[in-house]
Order: structure tokens, then C-alpha cells, then sequence
């Protein structure tokens, strides 16, 4: 594939699936090659994805070849500078400024025809995973004390705003690890193959309710209604959508999505033996317990997930399996 018998090999990464990245080092460039095993991961979706990325202008890798049996791709380098390592108090409003750029462009000219639907089965699904791994196998929670009237009620209340949005193409994982800075079309972005047609507000919020790093919401919310005027001058937001509406938009999906995310990270951890994001869980919590506690209407999955993190370190696993 890489027609180089002299090209030295390096680990690039291995994300949260089964797909693992390396760096190669060819006589004149560097270039990275994907291995996901084909009984786990499915190349297609990937490889259609970035072809729809590259055609609307974005900084997409570019695939140089492909074994769709084998689970091979080879691809141009963007880079190894996480706009996670690259933020700070000074970097941020440029980086993030880019970032909305590529996720307006991202909204606006890419089709949602061939994307499944983020449905209200999908949404639920993804909440879900939160009483199983989190409560139940990190915290010890047995299924009788857990307080399912509640998680049901504010289950369907996420669901229910994320599907009266309007519906865009969506990255899924639009946030810090997964955006490079590049010296040009900034940003790279990588990790879209879950990609789906969902809420206009669900990318927005995973960018800046980042699960790896937090600002001040009253930055934040400069930054939502900054987007939501933009989306209102491309034509993609109508005026009923007011600044009041998009944000209690935003706010829900963000909960959504971290609802979401403590399931997969203690699932990441004790299914899949991968630790390093245990270490997450206070921050995505904390989100969760601030949004809530600000949404009537969600005051009693906020006492009940307050009662349930009370003196408990989140970073230290649970050593005995509760069953």
C-alpha cells in the first residue's frame, strides 16, 4: 500500500473504537495508515463521509488507498496537533471561530440523504447506556434503586427538544480530540464516520460543552448565540428559533449528550479495558448537574444524580462487580 519498503512505522492513536492509527514516514512525507478490523468496524461509512467532507471544501484526509476487505486505508497526515493540546485563553477564539466556520459550511452544503436518522429510538438508546455503566456497574447502583420514573421522564424531554430541531448533517464527536490545527483550511477534522441527519444545535454543543476541557458559560453562551445568528443569516434557522429557544435547544442536546457520555466512558474503561477516561467523569457530571439544575423540568433527574455522585471520588473504579 505504501510502495515504500524504507517507511518507518509509529503508533499515531487508538481511538475509543477498534481503529487504530499509525504514522508513516516515507522517504519524502508522512502519511497515516488506518487499521480496522473488518468483523468490528465498517470502512464504508468512513470512506463516504469524507468524500462528502472534502467536496464541501473541508479539511477532510484525503484517502490515497483502500482495502475495504481488509480494513486498510492510507491517507494524507493532517497533523498531530489536537486542538485539545492547542487551546488556552488566548488561542480560543481563533480556533473556535475556525471550528464554526467548518461546522457551518459542514451544515449548509452537505445532504443528509444518505445519513440514518438521529431518531428518538437512537437518542434514547445512547441515554440508556448512563444507568447500566454508570450508575449501575461505576457506582454500584442495583436496577431496584434506581429511580426509572425519573430517567424515563427525562429521556423522552431530551428527545422530544432534540427532534424539534431543525435537521443538519451531524459529526457526532465535533469537539477537542478530534479537530487538528493545520496550517491551512483549519480545522483537520477527523472521526466523523458516525456521522448522522440530527439537531442543528448537537455538533455546536459538543464543541464548546467539550468533555476534555470547560469554559465560562457566559462565554459559551456568546458563542451559541453568535452561531445561532449566522445559522439565521445561511437560512437555516427560522425567526422562531429566538436566542432564548436555540439555547434551551443547545442546553438540552448538551445534556443529551453527556447523559450519553458518562455511559460510554465507564463502558470504554470496564468493557473495553481502556482507561484514561474515568478521569472525564467529574467534568461531564458537573455539566449535567449546572444545565439541569437550571431546567425546571429536569430538577428531579438533577437530585437524583446529585444523591447519587454524594462523596463518591467518580476517577476511582469500582473494584468488586456489583452483581
Amino acid at each position: 500500500m505504501l510502495g515504500d519498503t524504507t517507511a518507518q512505522l509509529e503508533i499515531a492513536s487508538a481511538d475509543a473504537s477498534f481503529r487504530s492509527y499509525y504514522r508513516a514516514f516515507t522517504r519524502d512525507r508522512s502519511l497515516i495508515i488506518m487499521d480496522a478490523p473488518p468483523e468490528q468496524e465498517d470502512i464504508g461509512p468512513w470512506l463516504e463521509i469524507g468524500a462528502q467532507l472534502r467536496a464541501a471544501g473541508l479539511n477532510a484526509p484525503e484517502v490515497l488507498a483502500a482495502d475495504m476487505a481488509a480494513g486498510f486505508v492510507l491517507m494524507s497526515d493532517l497533523g498531530n496537533r489536537h486542538y485539545l493540546d492547542e487551546l488556552d485563553e488566548f488561542s480560543v477564539d481563533v480556533l473556535y471561530g475556525d471550528a464554526m466556520e467548518a461546522l457551518a459550511r459542514m451544515q449548509a452544503d452537505i445532504g443528509t440523504s444518505n445519513l440514518a436518522p438521529y431518531d428518538e429510538a437512537f437518542l434514547t438508546r445512547e441515554m440508556e447506556l448512563m444507568p447500566e455503566w454508570f450508575l449501575g456497574r461505576h457506582l454500584g447502583m442495583s436496577s431496584d434503586r434506581m429511580q426509572w420514573d425519573v430517567l424515563e421522564s427525562a429521556f423522552r424531554r431530551l428527545a422530544g427538544s432534540a427532534l424539534e430541531q431543525p435537521r443538519v448533517f451531524v459529526h457526532r464527536d465535533f469537539h477537542s480530540r478530534n479537530l487538528l490545527v493545520t496550517e491551512h483550511d483549519n480545522p483537520g477534522i477527523i472521526d466523523f464516520q458516525g456521522a448522522l441527519a440530527g439537531p442543528v444545535t448537537y455538533d455546536l454543543a459538543s464543541l464548546l460543552r467539550d468533555c476534555y476541557i470547560a469554559w465560562d458559560r457566559e462565554r459559551v453562551e456568546h458563542w451559541v448565540e453568535s452561531y445561532r445568528q449566522g445559522l439565521r443569516q445561511s437560512g437555516l434557522l427560522d425567526a422562531s428559533a429566538d436566542a432564548a429557544c436555540f439555547r434551551h435547544w443547545f442546553d438540552r442536546i448538551g445534556l443529551q449528550r453527556h447523559i450519553k457520555v458518562l455511559g460510554i466512558f465507564c463502558r470504554l474503561y470496564y468493557r473495553d479495558d481502556k482507561d484514561g477516561y474515568l478521569r472525564y467523569l467529574p467534568r461531564v457530571v458537573d455539566y449535567i448537574l449546572d444545565v439541569a439544575a437550571r431546567d425546571p423540568e429536569l430538577s428531579d433527574l438533577c437530585e437524583m444524580l446529585r444523591r447519587a455522585v454524594d462523596g463518591r471520588d467518580l476517577t476511582v473504579p469500582l473494584v468488586e462487580d456489583p452483581d
